[in-house]
Formats: C-alpha cells, structure tokens, sequence
C-alpha cells in the first residue's frame, strides 16, 4: 500500500465518521487490501488523528486565517491528517507528511486547496505544536485542548471529581489501549500456554482474572484461530464475573452484540440456554459471527429490540444497555465528537424502557443484571435508584468475587479508567424477590 493510497483511505475513514458511520467499521470498508503492517499504520494515523482532533485543531487554528470555520471539511481532516504524522508520528518524515497531504487536497478540493494546505502546515512544521493554556491555571481549557475531550464533559468531571482526577482519566483516555483476550470454554494459563507454543506473547494484567494482555506485536487474528477467545477488556470481564449468572436455566442477553459476554456466560454454562440477541443488523452479523467460531459454546442468536423482547421468560436476564460509552473514550476516540448532552438525555430514557421491559421476562428468584460503558451517574447508579424505587419486587444483590477496589459504596461494579488501567464499566445485580 502506498502512502498516497493509505493516506487516501485515512481520508475516506474520516469522511465515513463525519456521516455517522462508527470508525472500526468505516476502517474496516476503507482498508480491504493492506497487509497488517499498512493497516497498523493507518490505524495509528486514524485513531491518533480522532483521539487528538481539538489538539490538531489548536495547533492548526494558529496557522488557519479566517479559523477552521472557515474551511472545507475534507481539507480540515486533510490538514488534521497532516498534523498529526508531524507532531506525533515520529516515524514519518517531515517532507513525505507535507507533501502526501498536499497531494491529498489537491485530490480532495483542487489547486487552491493544496496551496492553502502546503502552507498550513509548513507553517505547523516551523513553529510544532505552541502554547496551550496551562493547567494550573486553567484546567478547562487544557483538558478540552491539550486533553482533547468536549467541553461538555470535561465540565461535567471536574464538577463531580475536581480537576486533578479529571487530568488523570483524560490524560488516560489519551493512551493507545492494550488487546484483551478472554479464553472461552478453556482455562486462562492453558489458553496462554498454547498461545506461547504458537509464539505469541501474552501478560496477565489488570483487575480481572479472565482476561490476559496480548503483545505489543501479536497478531490477533492469529491469537484467536489458536485457541478460542474473544477480543474483551478486563471490565467487560468484570461485569461477567459480577453478574454471577445460574449455570443453568434460560439466560437472555438482549443487547448482546458483539457477543463477548453471552459467549463468556455460555462457557460457563453446566446445562440449560443462553440466548443473545440485538435489534441492529450490523451488530448482529459479528454477533452470529462470533458465535460460529470454532470452539464457541452454543448461543441461541435472535434478532430483536430489548424494549420488545421476544421471549417469555428467563431465569436472568443481562442488559448491557445503549449508553454514551464515556469509559471507552480510549478505544473508540470517535465518541467523543459523536455524543453530546441531548444523547445523554435521550439514551438515558431508552436505559429505563429497556430496563422496565426486560424486568417482566424475569421469573421469581431471578437475576436482572444491569451494564453500561458510561461513567455518567445518569447512566448508571441513577438509572438503577429509580428501578428499584419503582419496583419493590425487585432487590440490590451484589455479585460475583472482584476486587472491592472495583464496587462502589452500594458494592455495584463501577470500573473507572483513571484507577484500574482499563475500560470504564458498571453493572448492578438485581434479585426479584416476587411476582
């Protein structure tokens, strides 16, 4: 692959998130026929680019007569493109950044385009990346610059947990994430010693014991035909292991895809069913794909919206619910420029009719466990004091063995990016005491 062509297709990612695709599938469309090497490049230079875009954009903001307001979207992205191999790509020569992202302009808007672009980032070239306000001085506006996260939220974090923890869990969500692997049906050191036979590095790190770190430079695809697994961060672990879910009986997932955590409640499973099921199309397809891997415990896919759910009972039922994915701003950087405080409102009255139609599937001594990826108290333990309040056949019931580091103080699982090197995760564990 070409670096005009990989640029091409960084390009079109962007292009693709701008329209409201999600950057994993709009990369995967993108990039259909580069070797591993060119697509960790081009991951690097397309993830990098969205987790620091109002970084990018106040360096660029510098060099830009008229302000970025006033430029074509694709020659914004051409010059964010270009910005981000300068100033965070050490690998990329000075020379071949400038020119490829003039090329690339010229490609994209034409002549006058390229011109502007040539000396945009010329002028980045010279000067790197300035000032940006201090954080002593103004914590808002260095992590909503230097810190490249929305306004909206940063405001939100520091009012509930002071600048100083803010800094920490931005500066977090910053880093390039590390590749979890759940081994499925299969013991965690036996999978990693097969792993190791296969000359593929694996590390036991973070808060949960299922799950293990794959190597800098380990090919997960390879991983994964070795020994069966799903790609799982340790706090989607957590909420598995909170869950505590019966070994036996029927156990709905009604927001399963991409299914790593039904497939990990099925490889526990001594009898009975586990049936998953998701109302997005797309997400579905990884779902029924993930379930055919061989190795993979029996799953009942279904198609179906969870505020609707096709089935009559169940003797639990797991909702890992639509939410802002606050706590996965590190692995899906697009999020941060996608939501805002009205898709919080509205995701949070989705959560309650998701929440209040699964309860009805749940029989009389039943589970009724509750997820998220957010760690917005809307999202989570707000959304659960308001179930219970409205529903006194229901109780809390905390779950599984994890570390007390990882429960909050109604000992709901609540793991946050800033203290345990992972995810964000929440889960509460319900039992229904009667009908």
């Amino acid at each position: 692959m070409s670096g005009s062509a990989a640029r091409l297709a960084a390009l079109d990612t962007l292009r693709a998130v701008r329209r409201g695709r999600l950057l994993d599938g709009a990369l995967q469309t993108h990039a259909t026929r580069e070797s591993p090497r060119d697509i960790a490049w081009l991951h690097e230079l397309v993830y990098g680019t969205l987790r620091l875009r109002a970084r990018l954009d106040h360096v660029l903001a510098q060099s830009v007569h008229g302000g970025l307001s006033s430029l074509e979207a694709d020659v914004l992205d051409v010059l964010r493109l270009g910005a981000y191999q300068l100033l965070e790509m050490g690998g990329v020569p000075d020379y071949a950044a400038v020119s490829q992202a003039v090329e690339l302009a010229k490609q994209a808007n034409g002549p006058a385009a390229a011109s502007l672009v040539n000396a945009v980032l010329r002028s980045v070239q010279r000067k790197g990346a300035g000032s940006f306000p201090a954080f002593e001085d103004d914590p808002l506006g260095n992590l909503t610059t230097w810190g490249s996260h929305p306004r909206w939220l940063v405001e939100r974090w520091i009012r509930r947990w002071g600048a100083q923890e803010t800094r920490r869990l931005v500066e977090r969500d910053n880093e390039r994430p590390d590749v979890y692997v759940r081994p499925i049906g299969m013991d965690v050191e036996e999978a990693r010693v097969l792993l190791a036979s296969a000359g593929i590095e694996t590390e036991r790190a973070g808060p949960s014991p299922d799950t293990f770190r794959l190597g800098a430079a380990a090919d997960v695809r390879a991983a994964l035909s070795t020994v069966p697994a799903v790609v799982q961060d340790p706090a989607a672990a957590l909420v598995v292991r909170y869950a505590d879910l019966p070994r036996d009986g029927v156990v709905a997932d009604l927001c399963a895809a991409p299914g790593g955590k039904a497939l990990a409640v099925a490889g526990m499973r001594d009898s009975g069913l586990v049936a998953a099921g998701d109302v997005s199309v797309r997400r579905l397809a990884r779902l029924r794909e993930n379930a055919q891997r061989p190795g993979a415990p029996p799953v009942h896919v279904f198609a179906g919206d969870a505020r609707r759910p096709p089935l009559r009972a169940a003797d639990a039922v797991l909702l890992d619910v639509p939410c802002t994915g606050t706590g996965t701003l590190r692995r899906h950087p697009d999020a941060r420029w996608r939501i805002g405080p009205d898709d919080l409102a509205a995701l949070v009255l989705l959560q309650r009719e998701i929440l209040e139609a699964a309860s009805c599937l749940v029989r009389p001594d039943g589970i009724l466990v509750y997820a998220t990826c957010s760690l917005e108290e809307e999202e989570n333990g707000g959304q659960v004091d308001a179930f219970l309040e409205a529903h006194p056949e229901f109780e809390p019931a905390p779950g599984g063995d994890v570390d007390a580091s990882c429960l909050d103080a109604a000992r709901r699982l609540f793991v946050r990016p800033q203290e345990h090197g992972t995810d964000g995760a929440f889960a509460a564990r319900m039992r229904r005491t009667r009908v």
